[in-house]
């Protein structure tokens, strides 16, 4: 979802206070859901989930941390609910070479490049087949405020630029239930981005809890090739100035941007619009790859990609607080 401009205050609006109590009955909803107890599987669970609504950068945190545990030896799978895929009541392995968007959503075919991902709206029977096909630990991707599932481990990953915006729950702000309620189900924080005063003051609101600074880093070699050039630049992400930002700070010349809805399904004519000025303006259509995952294939190879990693600034830290939970 594209998080409306006010929720990004930091004092509430006339708006905000006008929302405020259909927030407050949301996020009271949400806490009470979040209280249950969630039923515990034969691995450990260690979940990738944010306090807000809209992207945080969760996905990049789980594929960073997948990465690390299986360095560690651990056999990983992902856990997703597939958004933005075809319903289904069973949960689904994850096929890169025969699955699409249309799917099983977008932020799947991403995880599944690094470990197997199994989609589905039961997370504890994706978390069985998962154990049965071999996993020893699972990653939940988002599913902070799902209560099924017990977990060992929850990070909650903060945008270190909006931390908690006005700080009230849907619709008023961003928070999808009071952060003092949401607060207890969480062991560590990973902020992205943000200078070192945003970081203090996110990890000063949760204390008692290990806070990681972690940045998104552009893929070099992608990079390489769009130094100096004109660029057309789409994204259907929660935060798209995000990815402009790292386009111009690459050294790429953005000459137009184009704002679809998070997890937006693009039509053959609004590929077709942004070839056509791609085309006007003598430039390249550059996108996210959570994007591409979404495009026909043959647009797909008209796009260029800006892929990034997750980086955090004391990995052996976030290692040695897997390794105490996971022990």
């Amino acid at each position: 979802m594209r998080a409306p401009g006010f929720w990004a205050a930091r004092k509430p609006t006339a708006l905000a206070r006008l929302l405020q109590p259909a927030g407050a009955l949301y996020g009271a909803i949400t806490a009470r859901r979040m209280n249950r107890a969630g039923e515990r599987v034969g691995a450990p669970v260690v979940c990738v989930g944010n306090f807000v609504a809209g992207g945080a950068g969760k996905t990049p945190a789980a594929l960073a941390l997948g990465r690390m545990l299986i360095a560690d030896g651990r056999r990983v799978a992902f856990l997703s609910r597939g958004y933005g895929g075809a319903r289904r009541a069973e949960p689904l392995k994850v096929d890169r070479a025969i699955h699409n968007a249309a799917m099983v959503g977008d932020e799947p075919l991403l995880l599944a490049a690094v470990a197997p991902c199994w989609v589905g709206p039961d997370r504890v029977l994706s978390a069985n087949r998962a154990i049965e096909d071999g996993a020893d630990v699972l990653l939940l991707d988002d599913g902070l405020q799902n209560p099924a599932l017990a977990k060992t481990l929850a990070f909650a990953v903060v945008d270190g630029e909006t931390g908690f915006g006005n700080g009230l729950c849907v619709p008023a702000g961003p928070l999808r239930a009071p952060l003092a309620a949401q607060a207890p189900m969480v062991g560590a924080l990973i902020v992205v981005g943000g200078d070192d005063a945003a970081r203090r003051n996110i990890a000063a609101a949760l204390p008692g809890r290990p806070a990681f600074a972690a940045s998104l880093e552009p893929d070099a070699v992608a990079a390489a090739s769009l130094i100096g050039r004109e660029v057309v630049a789409f994204a259907g992400i929660a935060r798209p100035e995000k990815f402009y930002a790292t386009l111009r700070r690459i050294g790429a010349q953005v000459v137009a941007t184009r704002d679809f809805p998070d997890h937006h399904v693009f039509s053959q004519r609004e590929i077709a619009a942004l070839t056509e000025e791609a085309v006007r303006r003598r430039a390249i259509l550059a996108t996210t790859e959570k994007d591409r995952v979404r495009l026909a294939p043959q647009a797909a190879r008209a796009v260029l990609t800006l892929p990034v990693t997750l980086r955090f600034e004391e990995p052996n830290r976030v290692r040695e607080t897997l390794r105490g939970a996971l022990r």
